[in-house]
């Protein structure tokens, strides 16, 4: 019992020597008192008349044991010449009690204070170092967690605020973190940088990060770990709850979570999890690393140089001009090879974004080149069963050329439930080919695309596959027809996109060069021509999925969804929104700070619809230049009025998105018993209609099969002018 308890002594003291400067300078007031207190114990059984000589002196006799503790000539001033007893010198007592003060005093003043300083100062250091030190109060931004792609969320932190302190939480060696952050920062950001050890999990640490003041959270973690998705999300929970429990109303404007896995990324465009967030009138953002990569291509058509902060680079647009024409044959073509998660993805955000005028006589295509092509083909139906419900597939085995023709080619519908004009109706298909890209088969099918690269389709090809060195080694061999055609050809990069941008830059140079610059050939006649213009072999290779340039958040996107949400959620009456007199009345922050509060009250789903109807924009806009004659970044129109054949042909074309996104998302379209088209009983229309909350939704048709809910897609044309305005 006697040994426990001087352990857990031992242990109590030892806490106590580890904490602030504060602590340990208690442990030194508490010795001088016992010191004081066994001074003047030794003083008073010496035997000598020292209370006469303070008497003497004036001296209280309480301030002569603290004279003999501080003061190193203590026994030479007041003993050695003055204190005697009659002639016999100095009691011999007297002096063995001053000489124990006096070594007590100097023990306690010379050694003990300048040890805790130095201890303090180390402490100090060894806290820095270790993270454990906390110096911002409000206002900044944290980021819990560590992985490759928190320095471009760092970047984009300070795109937005050039002098914003970024406070970075994790579990990781923070002198490992800083080596890390030195590769893209200079001194001067790096200041801006405090790194805090701590669990996202814990809200131990929220307090001493001030969480509740910061300016936004960004949930990173540690997408290496299997456990990442999970983990995240009881993160969200665990600032929720230590939010609610605070007294004064308090928090961020935004948290922005990462999710790694493409189905729980899906999940949550359509689940109410977050619902403690919004009741907490905090903005929720979900971010995947795949998904935001294809919004960097297929939407923003660019990405950041992290060699030049704060400039982009820009990626070509997967269409073409032709596309804008309702009556155009031509078609966009994407072919991922590999079916990983950066595949998948693309499709996905691919089928999302990209809708044009022409989708009804030539739909965009997605291609998936695999090995295992019949497997994954498999898997990506049962992940979007209601998207094949409707619309058939193509699938092709060319991965064993002897028995390639006893194998079923071609179309697919065995999962389509539809018939007639309830079929096929979609604006994007799918095809999957079984094969290895560097055979002979595949190689051949991609050089007969190429051949067709602007006359009959627009092709780009992604090289998507795991390994990273195969992504190379195919970009850097294609069959000739796609570097002489100019086809856009994209390469997965894990990191620095350095040799694949300067390999491009190289052949650009050559394009309107002396030496190089043009392609002779022989045409259908036997006569030479030439074809000028013609960059190097590699003007057209592109990197992407680099972990240091991942994160890029749209916020013109954003704020384009919630003034799309701000039209709908105002409506005075069906089918029309409020006038443009009466928005041209309102001032633009009235008008943004309502937009704000109808958007923190939405569901997850309807955001993400606002979401992907800011996405397409892009294409719309796009798809207007074109229409206008006007060249790709001529945007001296954008704000004009359109006309009612414009009206009609972008009416069409948002209808054409939306059924793909709702199919996508989850919903389905309703069978002949759940379809209001097909009763008359008004009353059981209304019934109906409210499967919508069950995800069947009865306006999933071709376009002219919809009632006067068409009217709501042309309304929504008309005020694309007017949004393009308000994010200008």
């Amino acid at each position: 019992m006697k040994n426990k308890t001087h352990s857990k002594f031992k242990l109590w003291f030892d806490r106590l020597l580890s904490k602030s400067i504060w602590e340990q300078f208690l442990i030194l007031g508490a010795v001088l008192v016992v010191a004081l207190g066994l001074s003047y114990l030794m003083l008073s059984w010496s035997g000598a008349e020292w209370e006469k000589f303070c008497h003497d002196k004036n001296l209280s006799k309480w301030l002569l044991p603290v004279y003999l503790l501080i003061d190193s000539n203590a026994l030479n001033n007041l003993y050695i010449g003055e204190l005697k007893t009659g002639d016999k010198g100095v009691h011999g007592w007297m002096l063995i009690a001053s000489s124990i003060t006096f070594i007590i005093g100097a023990f306690i003043f010379n050694g003990a204070i300048i040890g805790i300083i130095v201890n303090f100062i180390d402490q100090r250091v060894s806290n820095y170092r270790g993270g454990h030190t906390h110096y911002l109060k409000s206002g900044h931004y944290i980021i819990m967690g560590y992985d490759d792609m928190v320095p471009s969320v760092i970047s984009h932190i300070f795109e937005k605020d050039n002098s914003a302190y970024v406070l970075l939480l994790s579990s990781a060696e923070p002198e490992l973190l800083r080596e890390k952050l030195k590769k893209v920062f200079d001194d001067d950001k790096l200041k801006q940088i405090i790194i805090n050890y701590g669990h996202r999990n814990s809200t131990g640490y929220y307090k001493d990060i001030h969480l509740e003041t910061a300016e936004q959270v960004y949930i990173v973690g540690n997408r290496s770990n299997q456990s990442h998705d999970a983990i995240n999300v009881e993160c969200v929970d665990c600032i929720c709850t230590y939010l609610e429990q605070l007294t004064v109303v308090s928090h961020p404007k935004r948290i922005t979570c990462v999710f790694e896995d493409l189905d729980t990324y899906a999940a949550f465009k359509t689940s109410e999890i977050f619902g403690r967030v919004r009741d907490l009138h905090i903005e929720f953002v979900p971010y995947n690393f795949y998904s935001g990569w294809a919004k960097q291509v297929f939407v923003k058509q660019s990405h950041k140089d992290m060699d030049h902060p704060g400039k982009d680079i820009a990626y070509p647009a997967v269409y073409g001009k032709d596309v804008a024409d309702p009556n155009s044959g031509k078609y966009v073509h994407l072919v991922f090879v590999g079916t990983t998660n950066f595949a998948v993805a693309f499709a996905m955000e691919a089928a999302n974004v990209l809708h044009f005028p022409n989708g009804e006589k030539a739909k965009t295509r997605i291609t998936f080149i695999d090995k295992n092509a019949d497997e994954e083909k498999a898997e990506f139906i049962v992940r979007n069963r209601h998207f094949f419900e409707i619309q058939k597939y193509y699938y092709y085995d060319f991965s064993n050329a002897k028995d390639r023709e006893k194998e079923k080619q071609g179309v697919r519908d065995e999962f389509v439930i539809f018939d007639g004009v309830d079929a096929n109706f979609l604006d994007v298909e799918f095809e999957f080919i079984k094969g290895d890209v560097f055979s002979k088969e595949i190689q051949d099918h991609i050089c007969k695309w190429a051949g067709e690269h602007n006359q009959k389709q627009y092709l780009s090809i992604f090289l998507a596959m795991a390994n990273q060195r195969q992504n190379f080694v195919m970009g850097m061999n294609m069959p000739e027809s796609v570097y002489t055609n100019e086809v856009p050809l994209f390469i997965r990069q894990d990191r620095s996109d350095n040799f694949v941008s300067n390999l491009r830059s190289a052949d650009e140079k050559v394009r309107g060069g002396k030496k190089g610059s043009t392609y002779y050939f022989l045409n259908k006649e036997n006569k030479v021509e030439e074809k000028g213009n013609l960059g190097g072999r590699y003007t057209n290779i592109y990197p992407f999925g680099m972990n240091e340039t991942a994160y890029s958040a749209d916020e013109w996107s954003l704020d384009c969804a919630k003034l799309v949400n701000y039209l709908y959620s105002t409506m005075p009456s069906d089918n029309k929104f409020q006038s443009l007199l009466v928005l041209s009345a309102m001032s633009d922050e009235q008008i943004r700070s309502e937009a704000d509060e109808y958007w923190r009250g939405l569901s997850v789903a309807l955001k993400w619809s606002n979401l992907y109807n800011a996405y397409n924009l892009r294409i719309k806009l796009a798809m207007l230049r074109f229409m206008r004659d006007l060249k790709m970044d001529n945007n001296s129109m954008d704000t004009k009025p359109l006309s009612d054949e414009e009206v009609k042909v972008l009416a069409r074309l948002e209808h054409n998105r939306w059924n793909v996104e709702k199919l996508l998302m989850g919903y389905r379209k309703a069978h002949k018993d759940e379809d209001k088209y097909a009763v008359e009983d008004e009353d059981m229309k209304k019934k109906l209609k409210k499967n919508k909350d069950r995800f069947i939704h009865h306006d999933i048709r071709p376009f002219d099969q919809l009632d006067s809910v068409k009217e709501l897609d042309k309304e929504f044309s008309r005020y694309i002018p007017w949004i393009l305005r308000m994010t200008e």
